[in-house]
């Protein structure tokens, strides 16, 4: 399997995720030594920890993404590995941070860590169980669920725009999704989901199933991969 993969941004935005991580403790900090030392400023000391808070936040968004290891991509490289020459799976270098292309067709894949039980019931994701340090990461370590569903669909649009202006003159095959749970632990019962839902150790068995039933023409790979390194 080729894998297309933007170093440079992932190199920078660790960075970033480290930078803003260390300032935020500092403000936080901050704000709690004018809480303690100088009671009377207590707008000021709200205002610190408020924006300690935000930038925690932030620097968690950027170190889950690229600072962790294995980061999201590294884990979808383990979990596809063995395929083919024929495949090539693209990190952060298109409008979709990780996409898929190869006999199985066009295929966005959207990671997420969460452990615990993962259910779709009345057109509504929801994440249940995973134990006490599943719910303290869920709050302060870790991002939500969100939205799946416009997730996927934002996903797939972006990157339909994207190749629509690259083949104007080409019909493209669909472009599909996939929600890839990469925690070991998770439980998934999504069988009514808009997309495929799986674990990751299920994925790659999931798409060679794919890949039989409706393969993509060697030619279409290839203009779909000229397109996307042009």
């Amino acid at each position: 399997m080729n894998i297309v993969r933007n170093e440079k941004l992932i190199n920078r935005n660790a960075k970033i995720g480290r930078w803003v991580s260390f300032i935020s403790l500092i403000i936080l900090a901050g704000g709690m030594y004018i809480s303690f030392r100088q009671p009377e400023n207590v707008g000021l000391s709200l205002s610190a920890l408020l924006l300690g808070f935000v930038l925690s936040q932030m620097g968690i968004y950027y170190t889950n993404r690229w600072g962790r290891s294995p980061r999201p991509d590294q884990e979808l490289d383990a979990a596809l590995k063995g395929f083919g020459k024929r495949y090539t799976l693209y990190h952060y270098t298109s409008p979709v941070a990780h996409l898929l292309v190869g006999p199985v067709g066009i295929w966005v894949l959207i990671p997420k860590p969460q452990r615990g039980r993962i259910t779709y019931e009345k057109n509504r994701w929801r994440k249940r169980g995973g134990g006490i340090l599943s719910t303290y990461l869920a709050l302060f370590a870790q991002e939500g669920l969100g939205r799946p569903t416009l997730e996927i669909s934002s996903e797939i649009n972006a990157l339909a725009k994207f190749l629509r202006k690259k083949l104007p003159d080409q019909e493209l095959p669909p472009i599909q999704a996939a929600l890839v749970f990469t925690h070991p632990q998770v439980e998934i019962n999504a069988e009514n989901a808009p997309a495929p839902t799986l674990s990751a150790k299920k994925l790659k068995e999931f798409l060679r199933k794919v890949a039989k039933e409706t393969p993509l023409p060697e030619t279409e790979i290839d203009k779909i991969n000229q397109a996307l390194q042009s």
